[in-house]
């Protein structure tokens, strides 16, 4: 469901009721969230204001892992998403957001990036500690 960015029906800093001057405007509609997946590379571009573009990722199956040991990037695959701490139905579903741990074949990695709104996976290995 769109989200409507704006702040006219909220009330003032000083607790007074703020009385709506006009009607919902178009650019204030957020859009609906991009949920990435694991599989082919598939890209969605959405034009913004000042003729810029956002990429959003719909799915990939590679990421830009880091390791911290080594200090160097590497582009490797992504097996399948081990778990998403924020929201118990993406891990289900596979879905890929910042803060998701995904399996590689270099080990596990947190995802650092937003992929439905950077267009790009990055991610960090988790070194086991002991």
């Amino acid at each position: 469901m769109v989200q409507w960015h704006t702040d006219i029906h909220k009330r003032k800093s000083t607790g007074g009721k703020r009385t709506p001057y006009r009607k919902k405007r178009r650019y204030e509609c957020g859009g609906e969230p991009v949920l990435t997946i694991v599989g082919d590379r598939k890209i969605k571009t959405k034009d913004t204001f000042g003729g810029g573009v956002k990429v959003a990722l719909v799915s990939e199956k590679v990421a830009n892992v880091y390791n911290p040991a080594t200090k160097r990037v590497e582009k490797t695959a992504i097996v399948r998403v081990k778990s998403n701490p924020s929201n118990k139905d993406y891990e289900r579903r596979g879905i890929l957001t910042k803060g998701a741990i995904i399996e590689t074949p270099l080990g596990d990695a947190r995802v650092t990036s937003r992929p439905g709104r950077d267009g790009v996976i990055n991610a960090v290995l988790i070194v086991p500690t002991s």
